[in-house]
């Protein structure tokens, strides 16, 4: 399955908030999410659109921590 390439910040946000994380700082163009249950913390760089490979690498990031299936995370983007 493939990345789409169009992904902006806010539409990774809002797909990851729903697997715990929530904004706790931004500091410039890059803005850091904390999941409150597992400590994991992630920054996403507040680009349109996200580059391939800073997508690629936050997306296997949030599923290896959460066990998530990587198919299921890139059907919701």
């Amino acid at each position: 399955m493939k990345i789409p390439r169009d992904i902006d910040a806010n539409s990774l946000i809002k797909v990851i908030s729903s697997y715990g994380y929530s904004i706790s700082r931004q500091v410039g163009s890059h803005i850091r999410l904390e999941n409150k249950s597992n400590g994991h913390k992630i920054t996403i760089p507040n680009h349109d659109p996200i580059k391939i490979g800073t997508l690629n690498k936050i997306v296997k990031d949030i599923c290896s921590i959460n066990n998530l299936k990587l198919s299921d995370l890139i059907n919701k983007l």
